[in-house]
């Protein structure tokens, strides 16, 4: 029988409860009997909701509390506001004597205006007055003096979204590349760009899957890698990988991924899986699928992903190949998931973990890049009120905020390629990945939101697993830790502050890439690079500029590296184990990928 958590028989048992604070027993008998402040509290929860509605889930108070803050100080600083008025003039003048041909543009290092039509007058002198305006209001928002750090970050990001959007590349009157295809296409660019606008709407609107024959098909193209699901409860399916090789590492590795988007991010393509490479190097692998919940799955908690999932994953790969330890893999949410997991068992002296490698996943968020910036207790708030209609945070609303992070690639650059330029992107199996999203159980994304993102819990002593707290200095497996140099989800310096909390060795990696792609780095991978280097447990604390300093970069793919670490904590290699149980919960159920990678 699939295991079940307590915290999650006690939350279904209540009418209601509030996910931020605890209830003594016998509180359930209470909460059923009617009482009039609990109407009073739905109808602002649904006035919350209809907010969030309108608002993309961005709490205005957010917003307005940096904006008081920013502009109460910048009242009182007569010398900044000089400074500003000083700036503006000599922008001024630069922008007309541009104009008039009294002096030239500088070269640009942007990447929206490093054509060569750009170059040209007039559009190199509204590049140049773009650029100029968003550094101007930068300058605006920052270093007043008085202002709180995170209102002016915040501010910092905010005014440069809004200054994006007015710059000359998204307009076709000032883009030099769409009046140049407007003129060669008789304007049929833009007759095909309102077309796909339409298509991409309503396809919005009704939430139907592209028609057609797809180029990338999970199952078909995508997710191939041979294998069996071998276990499955409420809330995962566990998948076990064919063997490639004629002996394997007695040890399995189970990965842990993300339970924001699908499993398969590390079994893309057959060239690019790392679920590949990694029964190619002789390993034995293990995959958690995540269920993708619906309302009725609306009080899974924190404490159920980690029964349920982790747990249960760790007993059922243990049963099948019959050793008695094996390699725990987490990838982002999934990492964050392990690592308290792995605490947990270090506190209990459960030492069934071999190895613990955590990849772009991060235990401390107190610098968790610019999500962070608008997270604090009236936007958590605003979000249960958002998920309480209808149960879980769907895929969208998730999406549009993580494309918010990367507006100019992931917002504008496509706009004009598809709706002014009529053209259609390249398909590639990680943007097909990436569209494939899932929800998140309002209960377990309110207690993530709060106690790691908010209160930071984890990292700080206070994250409990049972009765009592866990720390991450609990781990005692050695960790393999990878972070990217470009993520904006789990920037590498906040995955680094890992050495801090820990008491066992820590070998670090700093890959190429962003969030997704650093991670999916294969051998051969053009252009890629990584650091490495192991810290012992009693070595000293180095901050992460220094580490970076005193490592050199190396060319190529970090998981050759990976694998070999990995064999330096296995056995020698055996025979390959079985696929599954003979009868039982982990008998073969059906072939990978599986039914639940498979739910929209």
């Amino acid at each position: 029988m699939p295991r079940q958590s307590k915290s999650s028989t006690l939350y279904q048992d209540k009418t209601t409860v509030s996910p931020r604070r605890s209830e003594p027993e016998g509180a359930a008998v209470i909460e059923k009997r009617p009482h009039p402040e609990r109407a009073f509290e739905a109808l602002d929860r649904m006035a919350h909701a209809n907010v969030a509605k309108a608002t993309s889930g961005l709490s205005p108070s957010v917003l307005a509390e940096a904006w008081m803050d920013w502009a109460t100080h910048l009242a009182v600083s007569p010398g900044k506001q000089m400074r500003l008025a000083e700036q503006a003039l000599q922008n001024n003048g630069t922008f007309w004597a541009e104009s008039l041909g009294v002096s030239k543009p500088d070269a640009t290092n942007d990447r929206r205006f490093s054509g060569e039509a750009w170059q040209k007058y007039p559009f190199n002198v509204w590049s140049q007055a773009h650029q100029q305006s968003w550094q101007w209001w930068q300058n605006a928002v920052t270093d007043v003096h008085g202002v709180t750090p995170a209102h002016e970050d915040l501010l910092a990001f905010t005014t440069g979204l809004i200054v994006d959007a007015t710059a000359p590349s998204n307009f076709a009157v000032t883009n030099p590349d769409v009046i140049s295809a407007t003129l060669t296409e008789q304007g049929q660019n833009l007759v095909r760009g309102a077309r796909q606008l339409a298509e991409d709407m309503a396809r919005r609107t009704t939430a139907e899957q592209p028609t057609g024959p797809q180029l990338f098909e999970t199952g078909s193209n995508l997710a191939t890698t041979p294998g069996k699901v071998v276990f499955r409860n409420d809330l995962i399916e566990l998948i076990q990988y064919t063997p490639t090789t004629e002996n394997v590492r007695p040890e399995p590795i189970l990965i842990v991924p993300a339970w924001i988007m699908k499993y398969y991010i590390l079994d893309l393509s057959e060239h690019n899986s790392m679920v590949r490479f990694l029964v190619d190097q002789g390993f034995t692998v293990f995959m958690i699928s995540w269920k993708n919940p619906g309302a009725e799955d609306r009080d899974l908690s924190m404490e159920d992903y980690r029964e349920l999932g982790v747990m249960a994953a760790i007993d059922a790969a243990l049963a099948i190949t019959d050793t008695p330890k094996l390699h725990a893999v987490g990838y982002c949410l999934g990492g964050t998931l392990l690592s308290i997991a792995a605490a947990a068992m270090g506190r209990e002296g459960d030492a069934r973990l071999a190895t613990v490698s955590l990849l772009a996943a991060q235990v401390d968020f107190t610098e968790a890049g610019p999500l962070r910036l608008f997270i604090n207790d009236s936007e958590v708030t605003l979000l249960e009120d958002m998920m309480a209609e209808k149960g879980y945070l769907s895929s969208d609303q998730m999406a549009g905020a993580f494309a918010l992070l990367r507006a100019r690639d992931l917002i504008w650059a496509p706009a004009i390629r598809d709706y002014m330029l009529g053209q259609r992107g390249s398909a590639f199996d990680l943007m097909a990945w990436n569209a494939d999203a899932t929800r998140m159980p309002a209960r377990m994304h309110s207690e993530y939101l709060r106690k790691l993102f908010l209160d930071n819990d984890l990292a700080e002593g206070r994250y409990r697993v049972g009765a009592h707290a866990v720390a991450i200095a609990n781990i005692g497996a050695p960790i393999f830790a990878v972070g990217t140099e470009d993520d904006h989800v789990a920037p590498w310096q906040s995955v680094y502050k890992l050495h801090m909390l820990c008491d066992t060795d820590v070998t670090f990696v700093l890959t190429s890439g962003g969030h997704n792609a650093g991670i999916v780095s294969e051998p051969g991978h053009a252009n890629r690079h990584f650091r490495i280097a192991e810290t012992t447990a009693v070595a000293r604390y180095h901050e992460p500029y220094q580490w970076l300093a005193e490592n050199e970069a190396a060319e190529g793919s970090w998981w050759t590296a990976f694998a070999g670490w990995l064999e330096k904590h296995s056995a020698e290699p055996a025979s390959p184990p079985r696929m599954g149980t003979p009868s039982g919960a982990n008998k073969a159920i059906c072939d990978a990928p599986g039914t639940y990678v498979m739910q929209r």
